[in-house]
């Protein structure tokens, strides 16, 4: 087995490890691996090998010998988990039993990773948890067209500069954002949204929370941007612009479509939520292009301190 295939098989074994309780989340994951199969790695092989448990977490860490790759593969199986809310018990439990396997009990820098990653799942998961108000048919926003369209664009731009960091706990910071730029919508039309039906909307319109941060990892990978950890040479700038620009457009596309939903009184049906989401995708990807730039220099103005601010306060 290949040190890309350990990684992406830890990947796929942390998604799991919650069970897959939602039937949404287990397809996007499908999605995410037929998508992301290429010639060199067998994507949708591994999805398999993991869910008819054709491998164990056993043989898949013994692959992994290289001190960088083991620390990398906690790491990346700490933000698989936390990328869609606080850790439940089985989860606990698998983080602990691959930081065995992995030796790294005692390691400062798996843990230092893993208290990134958990502090920014630990903010994200603060949003109010007032009532839903029941909005009027057609009821009217505190702020004006040019007002909601910067923040949405705003927070797109963020989560594509998220995309540029380095770290991988700040791709874990993305779903947060989203989260945070859906209840700030919400309530200017005149709803108190919970984290509940927030991260319902969300999963509704088709936006995947677990497979979302899989693709970003598997763009990283296959692309060889992930060179230092695997002991490679070269990186392909490529596909760190086609994370810029998913990430820009899941954004864009999901706050437009929350506009558009919450504008009108709730009343879009599923079809139709799903339908304007992917119909807004391309545009948003094509209007990504021209705030590259300014992504860039957002990106270069990130750290770990102005990361959680954002994603305590729901700003950008």
């Amino acid at each position: 087995m290949t040190s890309e295939r350990a990684m992406l098989s830890v990947a796929m074994l942390a998604a799991f490890a919650d069970g897959a309780k939602d039937d949404r989340e287990r397809e996007s994951v499908k999605q995410f691996a037929q998508q992301m199969g290429t010639n060199t790695i067998d994507t949708m092989g591994i999805y398999q090998d993991v869910l008819l448990k054709r491998v164990t977490l056993e043989q898949v860490t013994a692959t992994l010998v290289d001190e960088g790759q083991r620390r990398y593969a906690y790491e990346l199986a700490v933000c698989v988990c936390d990328s869609d809310g606080l850790r439940c018990d089985d989860e606990n439990k698998f983080l602990k039993e691959l930081k065995t396997l992995l030796a790294l009990d005692a390691d400062p820098l798996a843990l230092q990773a893993e208290r990134q990653a958990d502090a920014v799942a630990i903010e994200g998961a603060l949003v109010t948890t007032g009532a839903q108000v029941t909005s009027g048919s057609f009821p009217q926003s505190t702020l004006d067209d040019a007002e909601l369209d910067k923040m949405v664009l705003n927070y797109a731009m963020m989560n594509g500069a998220l995309e540029l960091l380095p770290q991988s706990w700040a791709s874990v910071a993305i779903i947060p954002m989203q989260v945070k730029m859906v209840y700030r919508i919400g309530k200017s039309y005149g709803n108190e949204l919970d984290q509940g039906h927030i991260r319902e909307f969300i999963a509704t319109v088709g936006v995947g929370m677990t497979s979302q941060y899989l693709e970003q990892f598997g763009r990283k990978l296959i692309g060889g941007l992930l060179g230092n950890f695997l002991g490679k040479t070269g990186k392909k700038v490529g596909s760190a612009a086609t994370g810029v620009a998913m990430s820009f457009a899941t954004t864009y596309a999901l706050g437009q479509v929350a506009r558009r939903y919450y504008g009108g009184g709730r009343k879009m049906s599923t079809e139709l939520l799903k339908q304007s989401f992917s119909d807004l995708l391309g545009p948003a990807q094509e209007l990504q292009t021209k705030y590259l730039p300014q992504i860039q220099e957002k990106a270069r103005n990130l750290d770990a301190k102005s990361v959680l601010s954002m994603v305590r306060g729901g700003g950008v």
